[in-house]
């Protein structure tokens, strides 16, 4: 009697995976239950994470925690070091394991490479997805008292307002990111200069006073921390030790202004709805 032939049939090969998640920004206290599943879960983890003792933490969740932050270097392109850590992650997925990225904060937000790794393993059939944790924005709306729908808030990397031509608003808040590196056009450096931040500060001053008051804001990363708050002049930007980390948010300069036309548009829409109704 011939023997079903798949009793013989070689075992299907576990599929790959992939998820890149949050860690929050304050140590043990932002994590999601989510994100720790994915993270206790996988056969391997990497880790870029805001400092060594935040990672020591996640290495008592899982034993194979793999650090992202050696592959930085002064003088290399940080878009290099990104490519590199979509590499090692995607190398795992494709050797059918379940791979899970853990960053600091949010993983979608100033991260090209938790973003590029995820496209690329859906593109190659893979299992991917995003769980998203408590970011630096999170974080400066809790610690500054800013409602962003009060006035609006706009948001900018740094550079790239120098880059290109970009609009802003002086009546909404208006948020900068990474500007201890503003004006790096190589990718490559870890600060720039008071120079640079002047070039900043000239182009603000198109829209905004050299006297207007504007926030330096870093938030905790450690439970026993508290957030670093220092209030200057924008003049002063230059000359400020600003650090890579710290974020500078310009509060609204000037009121909203009505837009009285629109207002009778709306008025008008509102007479007819109410006549139509009667």
């Amino acid at each position: 009697m011939n023997t079903p032939s798949s009793h013989f049939s070689e075992p299907i090969p576990r599929r790959g995976s992939l998820a890149c998640v949050g860690m929050g920004m304050t140590l043990g206290s932002h994590l999601t239950p989510l994100a720790h599943s994915y993270i206790v879960q996988a056969d391997v983890v990497f880790a870029a994470l805001s400092d060594a003792v935040v990672e020591a933490w996640l290495r008592r969740m899982h034993g194979d925690v793999r650090s992202l932050q050696p592959y930085y270097r002064e003088g290399k392109s940080r878009m290099r070091t990104y490519r590199q850590w979509v590499d090692l992650m995607l190398d795992e997925v494709r050797a059918g394991k379940r791979v899970c990225g853990v960053f600091y904060g949010h993983p979608g937000i100033f991260a090209w490479s938790p973003h590029k790794a995820i496209e690329k393993a859906r593109d190659e059939g893979f299992e991917a997805r995003m769980e998203p944790g408590i970011s630096a924005e999170d974080c400066l709306y809790a610690d500054l008292g800013i409602d962003p729908g009060r006035y609006g808030c706009q948001h900018f990397e740094a550079s790239q307002l120098l880059f290109y031509e970009r609009r802003l608003d002086p009546s909404a808040y208006l948020v900068l990111w990474q500007v201890g590196v503003v004006g790096d056009r190589s990718l490559a450096r870890f600060a720039t200069g008071p120079a640079y931040r002047q070039v900043l500060v000239d182009v603000l001053a198109q829209d905004y006073p050299l006297d207007h008051e504007i926030i330096v804001y870093r938030g905790a990363t450690l439970p026993i921390q508290t957030p670093g708050v220092r209030r200057i002049r924008l003049r002063d930007l230059p000359g400020d030790p600003l650090t890579a980390v710290e974020t500078v948010v310009l509060p609204p300069a000037v009121a909203l202004k009505p837009n009285p036309a629109i207002q009778e548009r709306l008025a008008a829409i509102d007479a007819l709805e109410a006549d139509a109704g009667r």
